[in-house]
């Protein structure tokens, strides 16, 4: 670890645990969502409204906190890049939430292949909380990465596999509109969990 002179703004790794911790939640919404019938999705939604704002309010508390630090535990604009990320993954989790109700959507395509995208993003959503609190050491953080990619790479070979179910024929041009929005949705959500794992990468290698 660098030697360092002066003391270090610590409670941004208590907003970074605290919005990791929002996503897990989230992701559990998304599981639910699969299980639940139509009638029950609206308030599913609501709920993972309500976890988008929040995710929003630790993002803007950690912009603030970062604008009102003199010293910071690494670099600002990594700071800033790792709030973002993981801003966007609950952005991408409310969104495939939002479209399912707002497309009225009875049946998601190939249930399995859905199923298997969404156990993607709530692992990833769980090692991403366990690991945010090991940034005030650095420790164990490569097992940490290094699995976000692996998964990730998972997540795209479902989302082809979901891209031929979908094109196989069995829909129409409009339910195919609709339900490829909401898969690559969720894969634009292991995306932005591979963003985050690269950040704290960044962030490790500088910091030794």
């Amino acid at each position: 670890m660098r030697f360092r002179l002066t003391p270090r703004e610590t409670s941004f790794y208590d907003m970074f645990a605290a919005s990791a911790d929002n996503i897990v939640t989230g992701s559990k919404l998304l599981m639910e969502l699969l299980g639940a019938d139509a009638s029950a999705r609206a308030e599913i939604a609501e709920r993972m409204r309500a976890a988008e704002h929040a995710g929003d309010d630790a993002t803007h508390a950690i912009f603030h906190q970062l604008n009102s630090s003199f010293i910071t535990p690494f670099d600002r604009e990594d700071i800033y890049t790792l709030a973002g990320s993981l801003d966007d993954i609950m952005d991408f989790m409310e969104e495939a939430v939002d479209l399912v109700v707002l497309y009225n959507v009875e049946e998601l395509p190939d249930r399995k292949g859905v199923v298997q995208q969404i156990e993607v993003l709530a692992r990833a959503a769980e090692l991403t909380a366990e690991a945010m609190p090991n940034l005030r050491t650095m420790d164990n953080l490569t097992e940490y990465w290094i699995e976000i990619n692996r998964l990730e790479n998972q997540a795209d070979q479902i989302h082809r596999k979901l891209l031929a179910h979908l094109f196989n024929g069995k829909y129409d041009a409009i339910e195919v509109l609709k339900l490829k929005q909401i898969v690559d949705v969720l894969e634009e959500a292991a995306d932005a969990f591979e963003h985050v794992a690269n950040t704290v990468e960044t962030i490790a290698v500088k910091e030794s």
